[in-house]
């Protein structure tokens, strides 16, 4: 099956709010590795698009399109209209997009006679590190207005969810995001960083829950010291009600009485599906897992049945410790689970005004540099570290104005940002354009866009109800699959599919990796369109 590109960069202009007509065609064979799809310029003057042009001199640009605005100087004269175009200056660094166009705007309210303009800004997450400043800029680009003589701004946070809440477990669809902290390997610390990640977080405005993942050892009653420490079963819905401690909602077998588990793996699975599904976590902004060591049977059920949105590695500066890490990397690039930082736990200590490093170096270094993650944190040796997981508090709660309290709010805007990020990638990786007829996927962690027939992808299913299981056989003829069909929905998978919706009621499993070798359309042919 060929993979196609676009060889050159179409250029068109639409001066009517009608869709312009595109002729679309299929290139010769070309290499897979040959330049994705050329930039598109288009200058948009319709109704539909009309926001846009609240954007002064603004340029949103990828490597599939590019949307030049017109200038900012043209008012609609509305004080609506002013507010937001005020607004629109304000540009949410994650995102690379204004305010306005992602969304963050809410309940605008003008009374231009007394100058009073109130508002409200819903961030990504209550722990947005930038929230202040988007406060601040919003209060005084609105105030510059000449007509305003008072503004008022509130603070709030999306409502937590996942991206695909329906296809999840009951006590999963309130919790926004799941970070994994994982090594593979045991002793390294990962305990202590998953634990004072959370109180980071917990620090920064959001809603925080942990879930000790392991059963064979449980660390988190020994690091935290709630006052209840058992967990409660709620008899009329059989469901776990998780214990607190500081603000944070805590679960762990260890909490259940038991102390460690004795028993085979595939029992171990199932009681850590139990505990972690049928827990009433309630609206989350983050779900921390302490992840078991190792890449067995545990830690496979928990990347199958979690919608994990990210992973946070933990490795310390020897070189057996990058063996096992660099195993569990792999088993989270294979499960699509993108692993945003990695902390290098005990890299060294001070004294006699030089710094020791007892256990070598490079261990983190060479996890970044061999597998492209992006972010890096050293963790030095300290004695209040290792006795604040001894005593029942985190070194972030008893001292947060200290050194590795820093390092650890460092880490906590990562994951912030990184998170937001994903989430931003995932919901909008694939996508159905109706004024073109399309489907337009950009993968996420890819600067390619491309554009699919929706036929195309239909007859591309690989279900059971497609193809013979056993004999490999076709069973969707080409001809079932009429030309002009259109897909009704499209929902995120996680972080390596979507779910289509078809008109005959068909739910298709359409994987990044297959969407990508599927046979693409190609503008050959875009002329001017004139009013």
């Amino acid at each position: 099956m060929q993979v196609l590109h676009a060889p050159s960069s179409p250029h068109f202009s639409i001066q009517s709010s009608k869709a312009p007509k595109l002729t679309w065609g299929l290139l010769p064979s070309v290499s897979v590795n040959s330049s994705p799809f050329s930039t598109l310029h288009f200058s948009l003057h319709s109704q539909r698009d009309q926001r846009l042009l609240w954007t002064p001199h603004k340029r949103v640009t990828s490597r599939a399109a590019s949307v030049e605005v017109g200038n900012s100087s043209v008012s609609t004269g509305t004080p609506e209209d002013d507010v937001l175009k005020a607004l629109s200056q304000i540009i949410d660094p994650d995102f690379g997009t204004d305010i306005v166009t992602c969304g963050f705007v809410k309940d605008l309210q003008i009374v231009k006679a007394l100058g009073e303009v109130s508002f409200r800004l819903e961030l990504t997450t209550p722990a947005c590190p930038i929230k202040d400043m988007f406060e601040q800029k919003a209060n005084e680009v609105v105030a510059m207005l000449p007509w305003v003589k008072n503004v008022k701004v509130t603070m709030s946070a999306q409502p937590a969810r996942p991206i695909h809440a329906e296809q999840l477990p009951a006590g999963l669809q309130t919790i926004s995001n799941i970070v994994a902290v994982s090594s593979c390997k045991g002793g390294v610390g990962k305990s202590t960083v998953a634990v004072n990640l959370a109180y980071t977080l917990a620090d920064m405005g959001a809603r925080v829950g942990i879930f000790d993942a392991d059963v064979y050892g449980p660390s988190l009653p020994t690091m935290v010291s709630p006052e209840n420490q058992l967990l409660v079963m709620n008899p009329e819905k059989k469901t776990i009600i998780p214990t607190e401690y500081m603000g944070v909602k805590l679960v762990s077998f260890g909490f259940a009485g038991q102390g460690r588990a004795i028993m085979r793996g595939p029992m171990v699975s199932g009681v850590i599906n139990q505990l972690l599904t049928t827990t009433e976590w309630g609206e989350l902004d983050y779900l921390i897992i302490d992840m078991p060591p190792g890449t067995g049977d545990i830690q496979l059920t928990l990347c199958q049945i979690v919608p994990l949105t990210a992973a946070v590695i933990v490795t310390t500066p020897q070189k057996l410790s990058f063996i096992d890490v660099a195993k569990g990397v792999r088993m989270f690039s294979k499960l699509k689970v993108p692993c945003v930082a990695v902390v290098e736990n005990m890299c060294h200590f001070d004294a006699d005004g030089k710094r020791y490093y007892p256990f070598g170096r490079g261990s983190g270094s060479q996890v970044v540099q061999q597998f492209g993650i992006p972010h890096l944190f050293d963790l030095p040796i300290r004695p209040t570290l290792s006795a604040s997981g001894d005593s029942g508090m985190p070194e972030v709660v008893a001292d947060p104005q200290g050194e590795v309290s820093k390092i650890f709010q460092n880490l906590g805007v990562c994951v912030v940002q990184q998170c937001a990020k994903i989430r931003q990638q995932v919901s909008t990786a694939v996508t159905y354009d109706k004024s073109i007829k399309a489907i337009k996927v950009k993968v996420p962690d890819s600067e390619e866009e491309f554009f699919l027939h929706p036929a195309t992808v239909r007859r591309n299913d690989r279900s059971a109800q497609s193809v013979d299981e056993w004999t490999g056989k076709q069973k969707l003829q080409y001809t079932d699959v009429p030309e002009d069909i259109e897909p009704e929905e499209i929902r995120p998978m996680g972080n390596y599919a979507v779910s289509i919706t078809w008109p005959d009621g068909f739910n298709q499993i359409a994987p990044y990796d297959q969407l990508q070798m599927m046979e693409r359309l190609v503008d050959v042919f875009q002329p001017s369109v004139q009013a």
